[in-house]
């Protein structure tokens, strides 16, 4: 009786060390299912046992970077995260026949995949992917792969650089209609909005909102094809754009308004037309920025043209002044004139004593007839001689008042409208830029 316990204890050990000694490898389970590069069974047919049951592929998206994004040609650019998965049905075995294996590694070349393509992509990728997937006891297949997208993207630039971007990335099967392959997204949009917001490494100039998930269907041919439609939304950060390209603006449009002040027309002149050619070295650099076609004008080029426009006018506004002021400067210089030539044509009467007499001192010309009526009358009294040149002087005056009263006035005409063109425009025009500001503010926070 005492012989049995032992025997026991060494059957045990025995059966101990036979299991310890089971050495297993996933090349076994590959020899299991026969599982090689050139079997045929498993890379060339979907892997349904019943052809009418369509194959299920589960399919999710992470992002996890913003490498760019181009408003000149459109472009998106990415990085994704892709993991699908899918049951293959001609692939199983017991993990307990191959110590407790339950996945395995093998090539992607050696088993059936699904034709997935993105619908945006533009460029086919250059760069290097997994080679390899995951199978598991109960036939799941899963694949992983990290993909940098250059996708096509179409961009409402109409509030830049306050705007918001929405682009797609929509995959389907390029061959297999949904009565083969049947798409599903493996997490929903709150789901793949929080692993992206957690995961994400780089942005660039733009933030990431969220993303949005729904399951669509298309019509090719009479058949229909199951896509999945990832809407990524992105704000972008404009803090850039408006300290290096809108502030300049508005600074050189206060510029402008000031200019106002500056008491020199000439220097006012050449200060302005500084002024609106460093709104066209602006105006290059927005070309540069903006994409060639838009369906709705970008409130920036709306902005940008309009100051333009208002300085063009300021300018213009300012050559008319100069030339009113300048009609009234050569007014100013013709009355000077004509005070030198009359002194100039009496010394030259003086010079020649032929023709000029004296009396009591005082020269005068001889070709007035009255002082040469005068001068013959010796008998004359001095009433009579007073009234003479009294009306002597108001033939003159008569000759010469109109002539300076018609200059004078003619210069107070040139000189006040010059003023109060001056003035009328400068309310004017600083009324106009106040409301634009005002509309281009409203209109860039507007939904």
């Amino acid at each position: 009786m005492s012989s049995f316990p032992v025997c026991v204890i060494c059957l045990l050990f025995l059966v101990d060390l036979v299991c310890a000694k089971q050495v297993c490898s996933e090349q076994d389970v590959l020899e299991y299912l026969n599982l090689t590069r050139d079997n045929e069974k498993f890379t060339t047919c979907r892997p349904a046992l019943d052809w009418t049951h369509p194959t299920i592929v589960y399919f999710d998206i992470y992002l996890y970077g913003i490498l760019s994004m181009i408003e000149k040609s459109r472009i998106f650019v990415p990085l994704l995260w892709m993991c699908m998965s899918w049951n293959n049905e001609r692939i199983s075995w017991d993990p307990k026949d191959f110590c407790d294996i339950t996945s395995v590694t093998l090539p992607t070349e050696m088993l059936w995949k699904p034709d997935l393509y993105v619908h945006e992509m533009s460029e086919r990728e250059d760069g290097p992917l997994n080679p390899y997937l995951y199978i598991t006891h109960d036939g799941n297949v899963k694949m992983e792969d990290d993909h940098k997208i250059v996708s096509t993207c179409i961009m409402n630039v109409h509030k830049f650089p306050f705007d918001t971007q929405k682009c797609h990335i929509t995959v389907s099967s390029i061959s297999y209609s949904d009565k083969e392959i049947k798409l599903i997204p493996a997490s929903n949009s709150s789901k793949a909005t929080k692993v992206a917001r957690e995961s994400i490494l780089t942005m660039g100039e733009w933030e990431f909102l969220n993303i949005s998930v729904s399951l669509q269907n298309e019509s090719y041919e009479g058949e229909t094809y199951d896509r999945i439609k990832y809407t990524i939304s992105l704000r972008r950060m404009p803090l850039m754009h408006f300290i290096n390209f809108q502030l300049p603006i508005l600074f050189f449009l206060v510029l402008d308004l000031a200019s106002f002040f500056i008491p020199d027309r000439g220097e006012k002149l050449c200060f302005k037309v500084t002024v609106l050619l460093g709104i066209s070295v602006l105006l290059l650099i927005l070309n540069d920025i903006l994409p060639s076609k838009s369906h709705r004008c970008p409130l920036i080029a709306v902005y940008v043209v309009v100051i333009f426009s208002f300085m063009l006018l300021s300018l213009l506004e300012t050559i008319l002044v100069v030339y009113l002021i300048n009609i009234n400067s050569e007014q100013d210089a013709k009355e000077v004139q004509r005070p030198d030539d009359h002194n100039s044509d009496t010394d030259n009467r003086k010079t020649d004593s032929n023709d000029c007499i004296c009396y009591s001192g005082v020269e005068a010309p001889l070709d007035s007839l009255m002082l040469k009526e005068i001068y013959s009358k010796e008998s004359m009294n001095d009433v009579q001689l007073l009234q003479l040149i009294l009306e002597e002087l108001q033939t003159i005056k008569q000759t010469l008042v109109p002539d300076t009263l018609k200059a004078k006035t003619d210069q107070i005409y040139w000189l006040g409208l010059a003023k109060c063109i001056n003035r009328v425009f400068f309310a004017v025009y600083l009324i106009s830029v106040s409301l634009f500001l005002v509309f281009i503010v409203q209109e860039s926070k507007a939904e």
